[in-house]
């Protein structure tokens, strides 16, 4: 099994969004399976599968948002040994990132 697919495996989405290099039939097989659409565009050079564009575009407003916490240097470099403690701080930054 591969990342992607341990990453959804206990999840219920309605739609699964992710860039080209995810594009497989067997990762596309589990999300329909799952119950929810692929949002994949096809890599180059493979058949050419449809895949909702604007979804696809909205997925650029959550990698921002990564990057700017990632400013955070605490996020970014793991610095906290328990879980907990990272965690708090992620949120603490995501609520820094969203006010400002």
């Amino acid at each position: 099994m591969s990342q992607a697919e341990a990453l959804i495996a206990e999840l219920s989405p309605h739609y699964v969004v992710a860039d080209k290099g995810y594009d497989s039939d067997p990762l596309r097989a589990r999300i329909r399976r799952q119950g929810a659409k692929p949002v994949i565009p096809s890599r180059r050079g493979y058949r050419r599968r449809r895949h909702d564009r604007t979804r696809y575009k909205l997925r650029n407003v959550v990698e921002r948002f990564f990057n700017r916490i990632k400013h955070y240097r605490r996020v970014a470099t793991r610095y906290d040994k328990k879980d907990t403690n990272y965690f708090g701080f992620v949120c603490l930054a995501s609520l820094m990132v969203t006010c400002s």
